[in-house]
C-alpha cells in the first residue's frame, strides 16, 4: 500500500490528506508546526488547547458568580423550613 501523497503548489502550499488529518484530529483553522528531522519534514499539530480557553472574552459584562449561583439554586437548606415541607418535625440539635 502506498503512503498518502500531496503535491506542493506554486506558493509552497500542500494539502494534508484527509485520512491523516482525521487520525491526528487536525481541523480547518488549526495550527501545525514543522520540524526538519534527519532529512525528513515532520508536521505536528500544535498542542491542543483547552476548549474552555476559546470561551474567554466572549462575555463583556461582569458577573458575580457566587450571587448568580445563590439566586439560581434558591435559599440554602434549613432544618426548620425544609422538614416542615416534607411533613416532618425538625430534627433536634444534639448538645
Amino acid at each position: 500500500m502506498n503512503p498518502p501523497r500531496s503535491r506542493v503548489g506554486e506558493r509552497g502550499q500542500i494539502t494534508i490528506p484527509k485520512q491523516l488529518r482525521r487520525s491526528l484530529g487536525i481541523r480547518a483553522g488549526e495550527d501545525v508546526e514543522f520540524e526538519l528531522r534527519d532529512g525528513a519534514l515532520v508536521v505536528r499539530r500544535v498542542g491542543a488547547s483547552d476548549p474552555l480557553d476559546r470561551l474567554v472574552g466572549l462575555v463583556d459584562e461582569r458577573l458575580d458568580v457566587d450571587a448568580y449561583l445563590a439566586e439560581a439554586r434558591g435559599p440554602a437548606w434549613s432544618a426548620g423550613r425544609d422538614a416542615a415541607k416534607a411533613g416532618r418535625r425538625p430534627a433536634r440539635r444534639q448538645k
